[in-house]
Order: structure tokens, then C-alpha cells, then sequence
């Protein structure tokens, strides 16, 4: 499907419209339900659901929407050459605690892989957004967008530094990932970030490498997922493949590394 300049405008304001009704519930005391999974829900996550799924048919009618909070079952969405992946709230445990981190993710996937990517910090008041072949992009604003004409292409930064910044998940360490940390690098520094925003980090160069040892959803990854590698950088299975979206009926990835170069991960 062609993603032309108008269309993404509209992308990128439905993921601005829908942060910033995220944002009307972020100074109170939001109730707080808990899924099967015990993931936490709240009606930041609902109101942002709607707005997505609203706006993105209307913006594009016959593409299918498979969004965390809108389950669609395998035997309707097995046989998607296309469709949008959504996330209304990535970093729900973020928003509880009120820490800004947290994201409203939009990825297009045709034929298994992201070929464009929307992610918004409504907190932090940033936008990040990738085209497939086109770059990656990040642009501040609060306000829903006329034009792109204040944004800064992004790109990772990674040059053989002695130094190594490391992400980590703030609300899911483990042991394993520091083990592994610990024995893959010398000199590094560890950064806990919450949401997409891992990605992001990497993308505009001011971190190396996430390695992600514990449970993620494909709605988690893929906005994050283009705008890494439309940026410079990479995301692999721990045992070095793609990662690919809707080829199985559960949306749990495999465990992965996001980074920079590949020197980051060679043995």
C-alpha cells in the first residue's frame, strides 16, 4: 500500500490526538483492572483504543486493524497480507507511575515485516516516524501537524565506542539479562527506559544495544521495530533471524537483540 505524505500526516495526528486524551487522565488516580495475563489496563488504554481505531479506518477503510486492546482471532487474521498493528498504550506500568515513559505505537505490516512505523511520547512531547526506504524522523510538538517541516532525520551513532550504554527494561529485568551484560561487555553503562522508547533511544543515537530476555507482544515491537532500521540499526532473534509479524496464531516474539551495529553482538 502506498503511504503518501497527507496519509502519514493523518497517522501521525491520530497517534498526537489519541496522547494527548492519554494525557487528560495522567494527573489522576485512573482505576486500575488487570487483564488474564495481569497486565495492567486503564481507561487511558480504552479512550486510546478508540481513537486509533477510529481515525485509521477512516483513513484507510479496507486495511484490517489487529490492536492489543481489539483481539482479533487467528482463524480471521491467519490468511492478512496487510494490516495495522496498534499498541493504545505501550508502557502502561509507566504510566501508572507517572514517569513519562510510555507510547502510543502505529505499525503498517505487509506480508509479515513493519514497512512503516508511528510512535508518540505524549509526556515527552515527541513524535518518532519511519517509512520504509525513507528514513527515520522525529519531530517535537503537542499539536496535531500541518506539515513536516520541523523534523530532524535520526540515525544510531554507534562507532566502536569504549563505553557501551545498554537498555533495560524498567518494569522487566532479569537475570539473565544481566548475565548476559555482564559477560558480553567490559565498560557499559546499563539505562532502564519503559515503553518503545528503547528503540527510539537507539534510533537517534544515544544508546547501543537492547537485549530483551523476557516476554514482548508483536504490537510492543513493530513501530519501533521500522523506525530502527530505517535509522541505521538492526533487531534480531537471540538466535540471529528476523523477526516476523502474524505467522503464528499467539503474538509473543522470540527473545531479541535491537542495536546498533553488528559488532555489538558477534561473539
Amino acid at each position: 500500500m502506498k503511504i503518501n505524505e497527507n496519509i502519514l500526516l493523518q497517522l501521525c495526528n491520530a497517534a498526537i490526538t489519541a496522547g494527548n486524551r492519554v494525557l487528560d487522565f495522567y494527573e489522576l488516580d485512573t482505576e486500575i483492572i488487570y487483564k488474564k495475563d495481569e497486565s495492567p489496563l486503564t481507561k487511558a488504554d480504552l479512550d486510546s483504543n478508540k481513537i486509533l481505531l477510529s481515525s485509521i479506518s477512516k483513513i484507510t477503510p479496507n486495511v484490517p486493524i489487529l490492536s492489543e486492546e481489539e483481539f482479533i482471532a487467528w482463524d480471521t487474521r491467519k490468511n492478512w497480507k496487510k494490516y495495522w498493528l496498534i499498541d493504545p498504550l505501550d508502557g502502561t506500568k509507566e504510566f501508572i507511575k507517572k514517569n513519562g515513559e510510555f507510547t502510543i505505537n502505529i505499525a503498517l505490516i505487509e506480508y509479515h515485516q513493519p514497512v512503516l512505523g508511528i510512535i508518540y511520547a505524549p509526556a515527552l512531547g515527541c513524535l518518532f516516524f519511519s517509512k520504509k526506504n525513507s528514513g527515520s524522523y522525529k519531530i517535537y510538538t503537542k499539536s496535531n501537524l500541518d506539515t513536516f517541516n520541523n523534523s530532524e532525520k535520526i540515525s544510531v551513532k554507534y562507532k566502536n565506542k569504549e563505553k557501551i550504554i545498554v537498555l533495560g527494561s524498567r518494569s522487566h529485568s532479569n537475570v539473565t539479562f544481566d548475565n548476559w551484560v555482564k559477560n558480553k561487555f567490559t565498560d557499559f553503562e546499563i539505562i532502564e527506559k519503559g515503553s518503545s522508547l528503547k528503540f527510539c533511544e537507539i534510533a537517534e543515537g544515544k544508546a547501543d544495544i537492547y537485549p530483551r530476555f523476557g516476554p514482548t507482544s508483536e504490537w510492543d515491537i513493530a513501530a519501533g521495530h521500522i523506525i530502527l532500521l530505517e535509522s541505521g540499526g538492526k533487531l534480531k532473534s537471540i538466535d540471529n533471524k528476523d523477526l516476523l509479524y502474524n505467522t503464528k496464531e499467539d503474538i509473543l516474539n522470540p527473545h531479541f537483540f535491537a542495536y546498533a551495529d553488528d559488532a555489538l553482538i558477534k561473539n
